[in-house]
C-alpha cells in the first residue's frame, strides 16, 4: 500500500509501528489530528489477515476519534492503536508491558485505553510502564468498565433518533434488533428491555445470545437474518462496516443507531443510499461517545455523576445534527462531519492568533 498517499488522504499526522519479537507485539498507532488535544483512543487487539488491514482499520478507527472528541466537546484529539494478535491465546503481561513502553515513547502524543479484545487487565499492564493510558481499575484511580456509559449514551442516542423519525419519547412497544452481545450492546439491552422494546438479538457467540434471551426475554436471530429483520431499529453493536453497498438492500428499519464503529463501509455513497431508502442513520463516532466521554474524565480524576451527564447529552447532539442536516439538505454523516470540523477550525485559528501569547492563554479550553 501506499503509506503516506493513505495519510495524506485522510489527514493524518503519525503513525508509528511497534516490534518486539521477545513479547510477541506487533503494533500500530495512529495519530490523525491533535489540534484540539493529545490524542486519546483504544488499543484493538484482532488477528487481522494482513498487515494492511490492520494499518486501514487502525486508520479508520483513528480519524473517528478525531471526530468524536470534537463533537464530544472534550479538549483531546484522536488516535487509536491495534495488536495484530489473536487475544484469546497471544495475550501475556510482557506483550502489554511491551506495549506500555512504546506509547510511553510517544511522548504524550497519544493515551491509550482498552477496546475490541482488550479490558482492563491489559490497561493496567500497559500503565505499569506508561501514565499515558486510561480504562484502568478503580482501584488505581481509574474508571473501570466504560461500557456502561458507552451503553447509556447509545441509548440516548436511540431516543433521539425515535423522537426525530416517529414523533414520540417513549420507546415502549418499537421493535429494535441488537447485533453484538458484547459489555455494551448487554448493558444496551438492560436499558432498552426497562423501557418495553421488543428486543431480537444476536452475536458470534450463542452462548452469550442464550444466556440474553433467558434474562431479557429477547427473541434471538441467526447472525445471517439480522440486517433484514422486520424492525424500527437496526442497533449496530460489534465490528464496523456492516451497511454497505451489498447490505443496505436487505435492510428492513427505519433508523440505524448502534455502539459500533465505523458501521458505514463508505461514509459518503452509503449515507447516500440510506437517505433515499429513508432510513435515519444516527452519526456512529457521535452516539458512541459515552466510551470516550468515560474515559476522558479520568485524566482530570474520575467522576461517574459526570460521566453520565456529560454522555447524556448525547441526545441534544444528535437532536441538532438532524436539524442541521433537514435544515442544509445533506446527510446527516455530514452534518456531524461539519459540526465537529467547526470546533477543530475554530481552536486551530486561535492557536494560530495567540500563538505569541501561548503560555498565557489556555488554548485547550473553548
Amino acid at each position: 500500500m501506499k503509506l503516506f498517499e493513505e495519510l495524506l488522504s485522510r489527514g493524518h499526522e503519525q503513525i508509528a509501528f511497534f516490534n518486539d519479537p521477545e513479547s510477541g507485539l506487533k503494533g500500530v498507532v495512529a495519530i490523525h489530528n491533535t489540534t484540539l488535544g493529545p490524542a486519546l483512543g483504544g488499543c484493538r487487539m484482532w488477528n487481522y489477515k494482513t498487515e494492511e488491514e490492520a494499518i486501514i482499520d487502525v486508520l479508520r478507527l483513528s480519524k473517528g476519534m478525531t471526530y468524536k472528541a470534537s463533537i464530544a466537546g472534550l479538549n483531546l484529539g484522536g488516535g487509536k492503536a491495534v495488536i495484530i494478535g489473536d487475544a484469546k491465546k497471544d495475550k501475556t503481561e510482557k506483550l502489554f508491558r511491551s506495549f506500555g513502553r512504546f506509547v510511553e515513547g510517544l511522548g504524550g502524543r497519544y493515551i491509550t485505553a482498552e477496546d475490541v479484545g482488550t479490558n482492563i487487565h491489559d490497561m493496567e499492564n500497559v500503565k505499569i510502564e506508561t501514565n499515558n493510558v486510561t480504562g484502568i481499575s478503580k482501584s488505581l484511580g481509574g474508571s473501570g468498565d466504560p461500557s456502561p456509559v458507552t451503553a447509556f449514551g447509545v441509548y440516548m442516542g436511540i431516543k433521539a433518533s425515535v423522537k426525530e423519525r416517529f414523533n414520540r419519547d417513549s420507546l415502549e412497544g418499537l421493535k429494535i434488533s441488537v447485533q453484538g452481545l458484547g459489555h455494551v450492546g448487554t448493558h444496551l439491552v438492560d436499558y432498552l428491555s426497562k423501557d418495553g422494546m421488543q428486543i431480537y438479538v444476536t452475536d458470534i457467540d450463542n452462548k452469550r445470545i442464550d444466556e440474553i434471551v433467558s434474562k431479557y426475554g429477547c427473541t434471538p436471530v441467526d447472525k445471517d437474518e439480522i440486517l433484514n429483520q422486520e424492525v424500527d431499529i437496526y442497533a449496530p453493536c460489534a465490528l464496523g462496516a456492516t451497511v454497505n453497498k451489498n447490505t443496505i438492500p436487505l435492510l428492513n428499519c427505519e433508523i440505524i443507531a448502534g455502539a459500533a464503529n465505523n458501521v458505514l463501509e463508505n461514509s459518503k455513497s452509503d449515507s447516500e443510499s440510506l437517505v433515499k431508502r429513508n432510513i435515519l442513520y444516527a452519526p456512529d463516532y457521535v452516539i458512541n461517545a459515552g466510551g470516550l466521554i468515560n474515559v476522558a474524565n479520568e485524566l482530570e480524576g474520575y467522576d461517574k455523576e459526570k460521566a453520565f451527564n456529560q454522555a447524556e447529552k448525547i441526545y441534544d447532539t444528535l437532536s441538532g445534527i438532524f436539524k442541521r442536516s433537514k435544515k442544509e439538505s445533506i446527510t446527516t454523516t455530514q452534518a456531524a462531519t461539519l459540526q465537529a470540523e467547526d470546533r477543530i477550525k475554530k481552536i486551530a485559528t486561535l492557536k494560530s492568533f495567540y500563538l505569541p501569547y501561548k503560555k498565557t492563554f489556555n488554548l485547550r479550553n473553548d
